[in-house]
């Protein structure tokens, strides 16, 4: 399951930071190692493809129903598996940042699990399968190149949009209702590795839901007991640039 706190985040975040500023003291003697960088280094702009897979669940808050109600001992997310496929674009602002625009297609499936009370404890699961439309804004911050590769560091915002939140499926079964909009917080970290023709940059990144998404319904047993969901996701992506 997915537990990532924001501590365990930010010192992560922090440590790579501080292994980019220690590398390479001398810039003279790194420039003559970056032969594949040095066809790149004065693009203004350059776009390509992002594949990668992802791991999605919510972090459920629950509701005073949820107290009150003697029905069920547990609700807590699962993890789902989902993939995606994206378009890159990068601008740069001088040596060392980025602005990059990703819009991404992501497949992918979320589900609650509701614990009984009783001697049973029988298991209640409810999937949502979502296939997302998602454009996040992205700053990123780069090291100094050193043979033919750099580190860095990224943030921004990202709005998604759950295309088959609508769909006749969904809205004919008695499930939870989600928002199809959601804006989320996203950082994360990779490395370029820059390739005679093209830029190779695997990267790892982590979202956050800014809003609640779910759609209250009192009439719903399983909606009652929870106050709000937020999206959670950490994806590996590699990126073809150039």
């Amino acid at each position: 399951m997915l537990h990532i706190r924001g501590r365990e985040i930010l010192s992560l975040i922090a440590g790579l930071f501080l292994s980019i500023c220690f590398l390479s003291p001398d810039l003279s003697a790194q420039a003559r190692q970056n032969f594949n960088y040095e066809q790149f280094k004065n693009r203004p702009y350059y776009f390509g493809i992002s594949l990668g897979y992802s791991s999605s669940n919510f972090k459920v808050n629950h509701s005073r129903d949820f107290i009150l109600d003697e029905s069920y001992s547990l609700t807590e997310a699962i993890n789902g598996p989902g993939f995606h496929i994206g378009v890159v674009g990068n601008l740069k602002f001088g040596d060392y940042f980025d602005f990059r625009l990703i819009p991404t297609f992501l497949f992918t499936e979320r589900t609650i699990e509701y614990t009984s009370v009783g001697q049973n404890r029988d298991i209640h699961r409810e999937t949502l399968e979502s296939v997302f439309l998602e454009v996040p804004f992205l700053l990123r911050f780069k090291s100094h190149p050193y043979n033919d590769k750099r580190f860095f560091v990224l943030a921004g915002v990202k709005y998604s949009y759950d295309l088959q939140n609508n769909s006749r499926t969904r809205q004919a079964e008695n499930i939870i209702k989600i928002s199809p909009h959601d804006f989320m917080a996203e950082v994360g970290f990779g490395v370029q590795i820059f390739m005679p023709y093209f830029i190779l940059s695997p990267q790892i990144t982590f979202s956050h839901g800014l809003s609640n998404i779910m759609i209250s319904n009192k009439s719903l047993k399983e909606a009652s007991v929870l106050e709000k969901l937020l999206s959670r996701t950490v994806s590996f992506s590699i990126l073809f640039e150039g």
